[in-house]
This record gives C-alpha cells, structure tokens and sequence, in this order.
C-alpha cells in the first residue's frame, strides 16, 4: 500500500474534477436531456466556492478554480449546443423521412463500411459514411431552417476520396437519428455529390499520402499484410480483409488498426529520439515535436482517439518545453475538458472511453505494477511488455464486454507477444507514408522492412483467435459493464490479499476443469457418423452434407469472405468437395467460396439460373477460374447421387431475366432449394426464398415433406405458415448470426415452428450445429451453447 499512495504522491489530480464533471455533463445532456447538463454545470459552480470543497485536496486553490470554471462553461455554451442539437427542426422532420436536398460542409473523411453484403451488395456494398455539417437544406421542396450535424450514408466512387473542409450538395432520403447523439438526421444518400468544393491544401496532402501507402504496400506486401499496415499508421482498414479484420477483434487486437494516443506517442517519440541523436535541445525539440504531431493528427484524421492523443501530446510537449513535470495526468484530464466542451459527442464516444480509460491505466495503474515485479527479480524490459498491457485491459475490460457483450481470454497474451513489433512497424509505415510521392524507391524498402513485422501481427491473431474459447459472451449493456468492472476491481484487490486470492484461485481451477472439457475442448466434436452440418458463419449459411466417404462432403452455401466455413471444414477433416452449391449470389452465401477451395479438391461449383447481382457473379467466375474449378448451372428436376447422399433440385422454379437495379427479394427468389436424401433423414435446403418462391414451390406440387428443414432465409419472417405445415419438419435449423442487424430471427417464427412439433437450432446460441444417424433416426448434436 505504501508503493501506491507515493505512487499517488507523484500525481496531479487537480485537473481530474474538473475533467470528470464535463464528461459527466455531455453523458447526462446526451443520453438524457439538455437541462440535465446545465443543472449539473450550475450544481458544480455552485459546489466549488464552498469552503469545505476549498480547503479539499482536490478542490485546492487551482482545483477549485477549474471546477468553477467548468461549471459555467457546461451551463452555458454546452447546454447552448445540446439544445440546439436536440431542438434543430431537421431532427423533427427526419422523423417522417422524406426527400432532402442539404448543402453541407464535411466535418469526416469517407469511412468504408465494414459488414457482410446483403441485399445484393459486397461486402459493405461499397459503401462509406461521413459526418458533415448542414448550411442550407430543402426536404420535399420546403426550406428547413438547420445548422445541425448529419450522417451521410453513400456508395460510390465519387464519395470514397472526400475529406474534411469540401462543401458540396447531397441529395437522398432521410432517416431519423439514433438517440443519445448530436445527429439530427442521417441522409441515406443515392446520387453522386454535385458542387463539391476543393479541399484544403493539407487535407488533400494528407489523403495523397494516404492513398501511396496503400498503393505501395499492395505493390510490396501480401494481401493480409498490405491491408494492416495502413491500418496500423493511420487507421485506413479499407483494403483489410475481413478475416483479418474479424481475427484482431477475437485476439483483442483491434487497437491496432484504430489509431490511438500509442501511435502518437510512438510517432513523436521516434521524432525525439532523432533529434536527440542531432543534440537539439529541449525547447527546440517541443517546437518540432509539435509540427510531428500536429502533421500525424492531420495526416490520420479526427478520430476521437487521436484527437484526445493530440491534446495530450501538445500539452505534455508544452510541459517539456517549461520544463515542467508531472504532466502525464494533468495533460489527460486537460484533453478530456477541451475535447467534450468542443464537441459534447465525445462524451458518448467508446472510442474516447477506450483511449482515455486505457491512458489513465497506464499513467496510474501500470508504474505501480512495472515496480511491483522488478522488486521481485523481473527484468525491466519484461515487466513493462507485461504490466501495460495488462493494464489496458483490466481498464477496458467493463467497457468492451458492456458494449460488445463479448471478453477477450487471450488479449493480454496476444498484445504481449505483439507490443515489441508495433512500433517498429508504426516508424517504418510513417516513413513510407511521408516519401510514397517523393522518393518511391524509399517508401518500397520502408514497406519491405515492415513486411516481417506486420506479418508477425497477423500470425499472432490468427493464432489467438483460433484458440478454442479465445472469445466468451458477455452480457451487453450497463449491467453488463459493471459486472466487468466489479469483477475486475474484485481481481486487483484479490492480488493484494493472500488468502483471497487462494480461494479464487482454487475457485478458477474447479471452474476450469469442469467447463475446459465441456465448453472449449468440445470431446467428440465433430461427433461419429454426422451426416449434416450447419456450420456457424455468422451471418449467412454454410451447409456441409456427407457423401458416405472418408474426407468427402458436398457443400452449399459457403457464408461470408471472413472464411469461417474454412475452419469449419478442417473441423470436420473434409478434404474433397465433389461440389460446391451457390444457392444464390449474395455475399453472405460465397463470399467465402475461396476459402473453400484453397487447400481442398473440389469437383465444381453449382449454381442456380440467376446471375444477379452482376459483381458477384463476375466474382463467382473469378474465383473459379483462379482455382480452376468449372460453373455449372442446376435446374429444377436435376438428381445428383452419391453413396449415402442423394440430391434433388426443387427450384428454383421461376427466374426472372438478369436486371442490374433488382433488389434483394428478387436475389433471394432465385435461390436454388434441394432436398437431400440421407442416412440420418430428409433434408429441405431452402437458401433464402421469400414468399413468392415458396408459393412457387408449393404450386409445383414438389414433395417438400422433411425430416430436417433448413430454414429459409436466417429465419426471418419471409415464411409462409403453409410452407411450413407442407414441409412438416422434426428439426428446423436457423443459420443466423448472433447480434446481427436484420432482427434474425423472428420470433413469431420460431414460436410457429415449435407449436408445429419442430426442435429448434441455432447457430448464434448452439455454434456449429450436426445431425447424427443413429439406429436409423437422427439426433441433434451442437458444437457449444452460448449466449444468444
């Protein structure tokens, strides 16, 4: 206790009130109402000039002064903000949706949304979104008199390279914005942007250098690698494969590729130890320090993050150029105060949480534990690689887990072995960055000395991830987080008391002996003679059938380009594949088409008659010919036979001519529906088939009666009760991602399955799901259970 409280000692907590009030009042104006703000800015004003609050540690001479200070100015401009924000008239308006016309100015370079295609789209779509602020807007031909912050939604190459400071006009349809935001609409924009102005000077610089990496790392690197490294310098994740993308989130590793205060202090820092190296001295040294970060700040752009890092950063340099000490603490709150009262929504920002949390961590949390294990042997060097990584995530744990409702159990391990290469690769990506347009050559040889390192970084998270049990659910949402947070406090305070922390030891081992073998290990997964399996890809299907032979299966469907039928298929030792089945050509259905046939001998790839949307088909060939597989086409009637699986094509049995502008519901119609003959039963394979196709079906007069059906479209409420009563199913099968954002599935569906006499699977509750034979029937074999 003694190390802490002189740990304590070395602190300035003045600034920390005062920080924790403005935060505490754009929360309370944000997630409740304005007046929640103003009367906790003039509570605090009026607390301050107490004299018990004055003679207080904390609220001492400068302490006191700055709660004073906060307190007006949270009940003045900040209340003045959230007011304006939540009484702005296109907040009303975008409640009734409607055409608009919004000349605005760009507060956000274009971020590329990054999820599964739906609909008829790749992944994302090729989407992006932007923040901006409105000037002038026109809904349904009438002016809206708004000053007001919009989300613009859009696709399109003309949207892709803008960046903060162009004005231009949008036209599209409103939606309303979500609560608990400075959002007064969203605008789901459909045409290419008119009136675009030109950029500033440094912003158009910044997104050329921007643009280089990304091309010179392609040129250089491998495609996992090339799309991390630009995400490691400034954030760009939009050439980042999705399987790598899903891989750092399961590792706990997604900092990485989110530009954080680490990438600041590692960027300066190299920039000091250079000029240390020339002998500048201290003042001089802050000068251009400051130019270094003020240039990465841009070149990165206004993540919440950064922009918290770049306060931090530019307060701590001015310390050093003072010559003043014990910066660290005072510098955070101090960027805390700035930042929320320059833009409340940073209140509500994880991202914010997460660098301010993780921040405070490391200045009070990790010094006391790097000391703690040196004075028992621990060499410095391993201490630090251990104590801050750790601290990071014993502080961003209640956060994580309350807004993902998932923990990462190997987050610590995975950043340790990570930490020694960050920021080497960070340095070397910067370089590269700063000479792709002046000195090619130079930024290639940067490229290829990071090369190494960053694929020392996809190796680790992929390793990680691939643990079994590496990511546990969580209950989301506040209670979620404070159970976290209890938990974790529970932990430190264990780790100060011998006894306590015997017990919950003792606690953990028992717990682990008993749910290592059920829930992780999964003994006898995959499970003797299985003969389907529903395989958990998330949001979109990926079905396996047994042909009879050793390392054989048929597929169809093939999820999502994260690549988890991959793993998937290694589970179930599956090495041919006679054939690939595309029911239909969304992207949740082949985007992970390659990953099924690298590695693997396949036969074919079948698909149905339609051949919309265009980029999937032209991907589907692609792909193919890349691995010299041959397209084949299925039509209803065709029968397909090995030696303990029979096939049969249902439909589908109308296809409309190829059309560019169809929409989902047509792609989903044209999925190919089979009915396959098994050891185990009859199994109904319906892709995604709404309504019409399913009236088809039963206007066909097709035996559509099934052991097994595999519900039609993730579950949702597409579904005919009379298709359902035909089919007549003993087990229905949901592939359906967990928390996703289609509402999938539907709950009345599900209640209508079950009243019919049907055991209901999931794969977001029960994982990979398999049906045995078994003396002539069937039985239900799930991977795991977990939270849904």
């Amino acid at each position: 206790m003694t190390s802490v409280l002189a740990d304590r000692a070395r602190h300035d907590f003045r600034l920390v009130p005062a920080a924790m009030t403005v935060w505490l009042a754009g929360l309370l104006g944000l997630l409740g109402t304005w007046w929640l703000a103003a009367l906790c800015g003039g509570g605090v004003l009026a607390t301050s000039v107490l004299p018990a609050v004055r003679r207080s540690g904390f609220g001492r001479r400068h302490g006191a002064a700055a709660l004073g200070v906060v307190g007006v100015l949270c009940a003045v401009p900040v209340t003045l903000v959230l007011h304006g924000a939540e009484h702005d008239p296109l907040r009303t308006v975008a409640a009734s949706g409607g055409e608009a016309v919004l000349d605005v100015a760009l507060t956000s370079r274009a971020r590329a949304i990054r999820a599964a295609g739906y609909a008829g789209e790749p992944s994302g779509g090729g989407r992006v979104v932007l923040h901006a602020d409105v000037e002038r807007a026109v809904v349904e031909g009438e002016p809206v008199a708004s000053t007001g912050r919009v989300l613009l939604i859009a696709s399109g190459e003309g949207w892709s390279g803008l960046v903060p400071g162009q004005r231009l006009r949008a036209t599209g349809t409103l939606a309303p914005a979500s609560s608990g935001e400075l959002l007064v609409a969203v605008l789901r924009v459909r045409a290419e942007p008119t009136r675009v102005t030109s950029a500033p000077w440094w912003q158009r610089a910044a997104r050329s250098m921007r643009h280089a990496l990304r091309a010179v790392s392609a040129g250089v690197l491998d495609p996992d690698e090339a799309g991390l490294l630009p995400g490691l310098v400034v954030g760009d994740t939009s050439a980042l494969p999705l399987r790598v993308e899903e891989e750092f989130l399961d590792a706990g590793m997604s900092h990485l590729t989110a530009v954080s205060g680490s990438n600041v202090v590692i960027v300066v820092g190299a920039a000091f130890v250079l000029l240390r190296l020339l002998r500048i001295g201290p003042r001089a040294s802050a000068v251009i320090g400051g130019a270094v970060l003020l240039g990465y700040v841009i070149l990165v752009g206004s993540e919440p993050s950064v922009s918290r890092a770049g306060v931090m950063g530019a307060v701590g340099l001015l310390a050093l150029a003072l010559g003043r000490n014990r910066s660290a603490l005072p510098a955070l709150a101090f960027s805390v105060i700035v930042l929320v009262l320059a833009d409340p929504a940073m209140a509500v920002s994880i991202g914010f949480a997460l660098s301010v949390v993780a921040t405070a961590a490391l200045v009070l949390l990790a010094p006391t534990w790097v000391a703690a294990a040196r004075r028992r042997g621990v060499p410095a060097g391993v201490a630090e690689g251990i104590a801050v990584p750790l601290a990071a995530f014993v502080a961003t744990t209640p956060i994580i887990a309350g807004t993902s409702g998932e923990v990462s159990l190997v987050t610590v391990a995975a950043n340790v072995l990570a930490t020694p290469v960050v920021a080497p690769a960070t340095v070397l990506g910067v370089v590269a960055a700063g000479c792709a347009m002046v000195a090619p050559a130079l930024a290639e040889a940067a490229v290829w000395l990071a090369g190494p390192l960053v694929s020392w970084l996809v190796l680790v998270a992929r390793e990680a991830a691939s643990v079994p049990g590496a990511v546990i659910g969580w209950p989301d949402g506040w209670w979620g987080g404070l159970v976290a947070a209890f938990m974790c406090i529970g932990v430190l305070v264990a780790v100060r008391s011998r006894l306590l922390l015997t017990v919950l030891t003792a606690g953990s081992v028992g717990v682990a002996i008993v749910a290592i073998p059920v829930f992780v290990v999964m003994p006898g997964w995959p499970p003797p003679r299985w003969v389907f399996v529903a395989c958990d890809v998330g949001q979109g299907d990926g079905l396996v059938l047994s042909t009879g032979e050793r390392g054989s299966a048929v597929v169809v469907d093939a999820g999502t380009e994260l690549g988890d039928i991959d793993r998937c298929l290694d589970r179930l030792d599956v090495e041919r594949v006679p054939m690939v089945v595309l029911s239909h050509l969304h992207a949740d259905h082949i985007g992970g088409l390659a990953a099924v046939l690298d590695g693997r001998a396949v036969g074919a790839i079948a698909v149905g008659e339609g051949r919309t949307p265009d980029w999937a088909w032209r991907q589907v060939v692609a792909t193919g010919r890349r691995f010299d597989v041959t397209v084949l086409e299925l039509s209803a009637g065709q029968r397909l036979t090995w030696p303990s699986l029979r096939l049969r094509v249902l439909g589908p049995r109308y296809v409309p001519p190829p059309d560019p502008d169809a929409d989902g519901t047509e792609v989903n119609n044209a999925s190919v529906v089979l009915k396959a003959e098994t050891s185990a039963g009859s199994v109904l394979l319906t892709g995604d088939v709404e309504l019409a196709a399913q009236a088809d079906l039963l206007a066909a007069g097709e035996d559509l009666r099934a052991d097994v059906l595999k519900v039609p479209h993730h579950g949702s409420s597409s579904t005919l009760p009379r298709f359902l009563d035909v089919v007549d199913p003993t087990v229905a099968v949901i592939s359906v991602g967990a928390r996703n954002r289609y509402g999938h599935p539907n709950t009345m569906l599900i209640d209508e399955l079950r009243s019919g006499g049907a055991a209901v699977v999931r794969t977001d509750i029960s994982g990979d799901i398999a049906l045995v034979a078994v003396d002539g029937g069937l039985r239900i074999v799930p991977a795991r259970a977990r939270s849904p």
